[in-house]
């Protein structure tokens, strides 16, 4: 049994005023800070309330309710019957669905609102969505997996970042590609609306998977010879066009191909552990011409100013992976400078929960 809550009093004028019952039945009671007490509570509950919410998301997603209601509004009860749901639960679900806003209900039925539809609209969503019932079960002991004690299924999910480099299970592979695929397209869109390929004239794409980013690149920008580089495996599946060199190998004990100005890293470095990273960055560096540029694109932490999206999703998300580690930009500077890179710029784009970019260029 845990122990009992004991009374404490937190260092701080502020911290133990605002912790004072006396001072919150005051708030309760004036006006100008009832609305700040009441917005405090709300976001409080929420924070105990978040598990919940996740769980009735991928219930929606897996019932393919959002969908259903894409086609127009259904009562809890037609819902039920289609779904072999019992009618009574059907009816929480979706007002749970309507209270999370991807719904909306008028009198017993039910449609899809702007939030669903907008869900509905994001390439790869849905299917992370249901991949995180692996991160749900690694996280079932929240206090085992902090201290380490856990041995977390998600590290087996992606294979590639234990260094396997040989002939891979098919399934596994494709299970994976297809899920860095989807969820790349938009990244790609984020990040490639405030990346300049200004006087470059071949691009690199190192573990760029099945080409997602490419391809998006070649959208934008078809003047630009491009390459992909990647575990033989993987750069099989890549659907890309002809004109688009493919390298198939391993970044750790393979060479680099040569030839390019220019070099991305999407969503890599996070994946991998700071030995791992310095010495990427260090082949990368190698590799690239005297001015030419690396662009690393993931999210990134916040670091002195914690980030509510990437200081908890992702960094747990990746302590699970095992080998890597959500890095604040101040981090990957460092490392870039420790590689001999020079002129790092950061870029925030539109959505800094999907992705921040990193502009380096060789020494």
């Amino acid at each position: 049994m845990p122990a009992p809550d004991l009374p404490f009093r937190p260092a701080g004028w502020v911290n133990r005023l605002v912790a004072s019952p006396r001072f919150q039945a005051i708030c309760a009671r004036v006006p100008g800070l009832r609305g700040i007490a009441r917005r405090e509570g709300a976001a409080i509950f929420d924070l105990m309330q978040g598990f919940v919410q996740s769980q009735m998301l991928m219930a929606l997603v897996e019932l393919r309710v959002l969908h259903l209601l894409a086609d127009g509004p259904a009562t809890a009860d037609a819902l039920a019957r289609k779904l072999d749901v019992p009618p009574e639960r059907m009816a929480i679900l979706l007002q749970a669905g309507a209270a999370m806003h991807l719904l909306r209900r008028k009198g017993d039925s039910f449609t899809l609102a702007r939030r669903g539809a907008a869900f509905l609209a994001v390439p790869g969503l849905a299917d992370m969505v249901r991949h995180h019932d692996v991160l749900y079960r690694d996280l079932s002991d929240p206090v085992a997996f902090i201290k380490g004690r856990t041995d977390p299924e998600l590290a087996r999910f992606w294979p590639y970042v234990f260094g396997a480099t040989g002939p891979m299970d098919p399934e596994v592979t494709a299970r994976y590609s297809h899920l860095m695929a989807e969820s790349q397209r938009m990244v790609a869109d984020a990040a490639l609306a405030r990346v300049s390929f200004s006087g470059v004239r071949q691009l690199l794409d190192i573990g760029g998977g099945t080409g997602a980013f490419l391809r998006a690149v070649r959208a934008r920008h078809p003047q630009l010879q491009l390459a992909l580089f990647d575990l033989p495996d993987v750069v099989a599946q890549a659907a890309l066009p002809a004109d688009i060199t493919r390298h198939g190998g391993s970044f750790r004990t393979d060479p680099l191909p040569q030839g390019a100005d220019a070099i991305s890293l999407v969503r890599v470095l996070y994946d991998h552990s700071d030995a791992t990273v310095r010495a990427l960055l260090a082949r990368v560096h190698a590799t690239l011409p005297v001015g030419g540029r690396l662009l690393i694109i993931e999210p990134m932490s916040g670091g002195t100013r914690p980030d509510p999206q990437t200081d908890v999703y992702f960094t747990v998300y990746t302590l699970a992976m095992q080998t890597g580690r959500t890095r604040s930009a101040a981090e990957l500077s460092r490392l870039l400078t420790q590689a001999g890179f020079r002129e790092i710029k950061l870029f925030h784009a539109d959505k800094p929960y999907l992705t921040s970019v990193l502009e380096a260029r060789r020494g």
